[in-house]
């Protein structure tokens, strides 16, 4: 899961323009709260299935996963673990 939170850092601090190190800080301080619209959102969510190929359900329970960084580090890695038993 750690390598998740790390892609998903990396992706919001490459669209936020900072070092993924100062990111990674701020959202610990914070506790790993994702700092994004929905639009944004979406854009993490295409790029986090083409990275680990899983589709990741639009649902209720994947929209209250974006609300930070481990809860959607956790959804992905149960759509991993999902695909692997399908």
């Amino acid at each position: 899961m750690d390598d998740i939170v790390s892609v998903t850092i990396d992706f919001l601090a490459e669209h936020e323009g900072i070092p993924a190190g100062e990111l990674r800080e701020q959202l610990e301080q914070e506790g790993l709260e994702l700092p994004v619209d929905s639009l944004l959102v979406v854009e993490i969510l295409t790029r986090i299935e083409e990275r680990y190929h899983v589709a990741i359900p639009a649902d209720r329970e994947a929209a209250q996963a974006t609300r930070s960084v481990r809860a959607f580090a956790a959804a992905v890695l149960d759509a991993i673990v999902e695909r692997q038993h399908s």
